[in-house]
């Protein structure tokens, strides 16, 4: 449908008010380069168009270059401003991130789940909203009115298409049939590459080696083609529910971003013919030739917009900055998770196993909440996962529910920001810790800063169950702990059971921590079948037993008489550590008191001061290497904080700082710590 002479007119005003915005942006450089920004000089035409034709209920993942979209959609220039400006009063981040880095949950506009600055990584997270939608559809949880439709829009540039993620996002979409649109404006530029540099093709032509997903591309100056073009489109995704991509050249008038400037890398041939293809005098044109407007109201418009913007941006200039006291906040959303729930062993309850306690939290789960599902590699079908952690459940909640990922570690972790923003609950595994590596990006990128940097509006509810830890000569891609690595995310929690009983209660809590957790469960524990490690096997606990994220426990006391008289020491360990220690303790009866820390983000501080004021003799136990690790902070921290109460310094026992677990069984079992070698570390300690 072609546009009105109003939604021209309304096109016009707001076109003008991006160039107007970034005119200003420019002459006062003094103030706008204080943070770094880029505007849409170029893209105008195609970002309102878009802008205008959302809807409240649609989902948009804008990227860095889209304020004029964000204008179309009805944000103002103020509020865009308090962003460029880094204001505590930022409705989007309060301060926190970079101009045009939204994130909104406003009823009366599209929905903005927050997205990083990493081009092309948007891809999966939108994508991932789309599978949320189409869930949440097919599983009933949600009936639209016909025509209305919820659609999700991601924006890309076309140089982020050569990015493996973006590829990771088209397969799933195509694979399965999400609704989205692929908005890549191509302006043939990445920074100060062209498009003859980096690319063999453009975007329309690379996204059809994927089956299924439909591509159109335009000129994306002229904003009647725009409109008209993704108007057509949008209704009929709304319609059919499949995946599109809209490729649009459009012209970079405006620097890359206020940092690095045009005439730098530019030659001026090229400045000139992107200039001669402005969609601004095209618009004002076709607003005269239409008689929408005279020449001489036209300049009034202009005038009166500059104004506008001038004004706008006074009053930004004015507003309140953060404060060091605002730093901490957003880090995590509250958790409704705060105490110990439920029975841990229920009368007549049966002895399980790790892997089986496991099974049984998510069937409940599944059971009770149908905004849960459960994906990741071979997790679906009659496998059930390599370890059966998840066996039958596909067939008992159907392939909608419990389902097959393809080989793309970086979709199963960045898609549960949108499947979160969406509305659902997803439980996703990445097969062995050494494979989280490809996530990693979207872990760190989108997942672990998405409430931080949202100011509190996106954060993201998922549970990422990944299997870790050498046993059994897997060798040196099964085998990796990897806890150190993780942890360096500091808006991701981290689980680490050490037995059924905290692996269903831990399991739970994460289900309904509105977080993301990672979960990390030993291989070595699942099944109990590694020697010593019986202790892993407990009475299950009943279906509402929970445990709070932080809070870890005693798994070994030691004797109230010895500690009295300074005899004992303390293990703080996690994991496979804990039956390492269980065993050794054996040979220093009521000398050693075992912390099981259970979790590792956020950590039990107030359970380790305690303990280590108690014993005043500490060793750190854990499967990782020790140099750079988790352990060794934690040690260094008891040290400092501790160090009045403590008589001896603190021991590390870890495994050897080698770069991989080698296959063959007698080099793993020199690398690990094992009984005897802390049973021995144990009584050096005692009897310093």
């Amino acid at each position: 449908m072609r546009p009105s002479n109003e939604t021209l007119l309304r096109a016009f005003r707001l076109m003008a008010t991006a160039k107007s915005m970034a005119e200003l942006f420019e002459d006062r450089k003094d103030i706008c380069s204080k943070y770094v920004h880029a505007t849409s000089r170029g893209h105008e035409a195609i970002q309102l168009a878009a802008g205008f034709l959302l809807k409240p209920q649609d989902y948009a993942f804008p990227y860095y270059r889209d304020d004029a979209m964000l204008l179309g959609m009805g944000f103002t220039p103020f509020e865009l401003m308090l962003q460029l400006l880094a204001k505590k009063t930022d409705y989007f981040s309060a301060g926190r991130t970079y101009y045009s880095h939204p994130s909104s949950t406003r009823e009366d506009l599209p929905k903005i789940p927050h997205q990083s600055s990493a081009t092309g990584m948007q891809a999966i997270p939108a994508t991932g909203t789309a599978q949320g939608l189409q869930y949440k559809e097919d599983r009933k949880l949600i009936d639209w009115k016909r025509g209305e439709e919820p659609i999700v829009l991601c924006s890309l540039g076309d140089a982020s298409v050569t990015e493996g993620e973006v590829a990771e996002a088209f397969q799933m979409a195509a694979l399965h049939e999400y609704p989205i649109i692929y908005l890549v404006q191509d302006n043939e530029w990445d920074i100060s590459a062209h498009a003859s540099e980096i690319r063999k093709m453009d975007a329309s032509e690379y996204a059809k080696g994927f089956k299924g997903l439909r591509v159109i591309s335009i000129d994306g100056t002229d904003f009647n083609e725009s409109y008209d073009t993704l108007d057509k489109i949008i209704s009929l995704v709304r319609k059919d529910r499949k995946p599109y991509m809209v490729h649009v050249k459009v012209p970079l008038l405006n620097h890359h971003t206020s940092g690095v400037r045009k005439e730098w890398y530019r030659p001026k041939e090229n400045l000139e013919n992107d200039a001669a293809r402005d969609p601004y005098p095209v618009l004002r044109q076709q607003v005269k030739e239409n008689r929408i407007a005279t020449k001489e109201g036209i300049e009034a418009i202009e005038e009166e917009i500059r104004q506008f913007v001038s004004s706008e941006f006074e009053k930004a200039v004015l507003e309140p900055n953060p404060t060091g006291a605002d730093l901490m906040d957003y880090i995590f959303a509250p958790t409704p998770v705060t105490e110990e729930l439920g029975e841990r062993t229920p009368a007549g309850g049966q002895t399980v196993v790790m892997v089986d306690a496991a099974l049984h939290a998510v069937d409940e789960i599944m059971r009770k909440h149908p905004e849960s599902l459960l994906y990741g590699q071979d997790v679906g079908g009659e496998l059930g996962g390599v370890f059966r952690e998840a066996a039958l459940l596909a067939k008992k909640y159907g392939d909608q529910r419990v389902f097959n990922t393809p080989i793309m570690e970086a979709y199963i972790v960045g898609s549960t920001v949108g499947m979160s923003a969406a509305g659902c609950k997803p439980i996703v595994e990445v097969q062995f810790a050494d494979y989280i590596f490809p996530g990693i990006n979207q872990l760190f990128t989108e997942v672990s800063r998405s409430c931080y940097l949202s100011a509190g509006k996106w954060p993201v509810q998922a549970l990422l169950r990944v299997p870790i830890g050498a046993y059994g000569s897997g060798g040196p891609y099964h085998s990796s702990s990897v806890e150190s690595v993780v942890l360096q995310l500091k808006g991701v929690k981290v689980a680490y059971p050490s037995n059924a009983a905290d692996m269903k209660g831990l399991l739970k809590a994460a289900y309904y921590d509105p977080n993301p957790v990672v979960m990390f469960e030993h291989k070595g524990l699942y099944w109990s079948k590694v020697k010593g490690t019986e202790a892993a096997k407990t009475i299950e606990p009943d279906e509402d037993y929970i445990i709070p994220l932080g809070k870890g426990r005693i798994a070994l006391a030691s004797d109230t008489a010895k500690t009295a008289n300074g005899e004992t020491m303390a293990v703080i360990t996690y994991g496979m550590g804990v039956h390492w220690a269980l065993n050794a303790a054996k040979q220093h009866e009521g000398q050693v008191e075992i912390i099981d820390l259970r979790t590792l983000n956020p950590l039990d501080d107030e359970l380790i001061e305690a303990t280590v004021k108690r014993h005043g003799k500490v060793m750190v136990l854990t499967e990782e290497t020790i140099t750079h690790s988790f352990a060794e902070a934690l040690a260094g921290r008891i040290a400092a904080q501790y160090f009045q109460h403590l008589d001896a310094p603190v021991r590390i026992i870890g495994s050897k700082n080698v770069p991989a677990i080698p296959l063959n069984e007698s080099l793993e079992r020199a690398l690990l710590p094992n009984v005897d070698m802390v049973a021995q570390a144990m009584g050096e300690m005692l009897n310093d």
